[in-house]
């Protein structure tokens, strides 16, 4: 049976260190503030935002929630992004995806508007830019928080190899990255790659991110792998699964992250560390 790794465990680390940080601006004068955007009332988006408030407030960072009707346009996201991005005492902005239509349709414009500083999802071409480069930058909190994981599991990244499903902006892409940035030698398979399963079979790491249920089963594992699951799939009123069948993966994986209770709250904790990552540099660039 392989060794679950429990999100709340390692997310712990992280929030400490976040909690640290965000203490130590508050004694310089400063208080770590995040202001998430919200348009409409999409249910899930709305859990997702009382989740990044709670957090906020357990580890003393100001949250500001800024509620905005599902008709709004273009041009009045624009111009509250703007207003964010002119605010001082806001150090990190977050615009709660998915957009409802048509503002989705201007994602990545709005997204791009963001002050890069402030830009704590790490969505902005400038941090992926940062990101490609390997220079210093806000990471996207999902992938980051997965490579902190590993970190704390003590799970070997130099020299493995690390296949990735998915290859979105938000995790695949950035994920493979992160983990080239660690030596691993990195795989990135997608809707169109052939012969999936015996590449998968390869993987020492194997990161599923495809939005598919039970997606991955325990004949595309390797004996002994590490089976980072960041699916999240409600296939019931009340039931969440992940990308990995993990009844069946569990039997053969090294380690495996369960679905609900793994990546997701990793996901949370990365964001806190990005805001007072944000303030500090914010604060150290107004000082200069």
């Amino acid at each position: 049976m392989a060794r679950i790794l429990y999100g709340k465990e390692f997310a712990a680390r992280i929030k400490a260190s976040a909690q640290h940080g965000a203490l130590m601006l508050r004694e310089c004068g400063v208080h770590p503030c995040l202001a998430v955007i919200i348009v409409g009332n999409d249910p899930a988006s709305e859990v997702y935002v009382r989740n990044k408030e709670k957090a906020c407030a357990e580890l003393g960072i100001r949250s500001h929630h800024i509620p905005l009707p599902a008709e709004t346009t273009r041009e009045e996201l624009l111009a509250c992004i703007d207003e964010l991005n002119a605010d001082e005492e806001v150090h990190g902005i977050l615009v709660q995806l998915p957009l409802p239509k048509p503002l989705s349709e201007s994602s990545e414009e709005v997204l791009s508007r963001i002050d890069p500083r402030k830009d704590v999802d790490g969505f902005h071409p400038v941090s992926v830019g940062h990101l490609f480069l390997g220079t210093p930058g806000l990471r996207p909190c999902t992938p980051a928080g997965c490579i902190r994981m590993l970190e704390y599991a003590g799970i070997r990244m130099e020299g493995a190899h690390a296949v990735i499903i998915g290859r979105s902006n938000i995790v695949g892409k950035p994920m493979a990255m992160l983990l080239l940035e660690r030596h691993a030698t990195v795989t990135l398979c997608h809707s169109r790659t052939e012969n999936l399963a015996a590449i998968t079979r390869e993987a020492d790491i194997l990161v599923a991110a495809v939005g598919q249920p039970h997606f991955v089963t325990a004949d595309m594992v390797k004996p002994g792998a590490t089976v980072i699951d960041v699916g999240i799939n409600r296939i019931a009123p009340k039931k969440l699964v992940g990308d990995v069948d993990f009844e069946s993966v569990s039997e053969v994986a090294g380690a495996i992250t369960p679905v609900p209770g793994g990546v997701g709250l990793l996901t949370v904790a990365m964001l806190m560390e990005n805001v007072v990552q944000a303030a500090k540099a914010q604060t150290e660039a107004g000082g200069e």
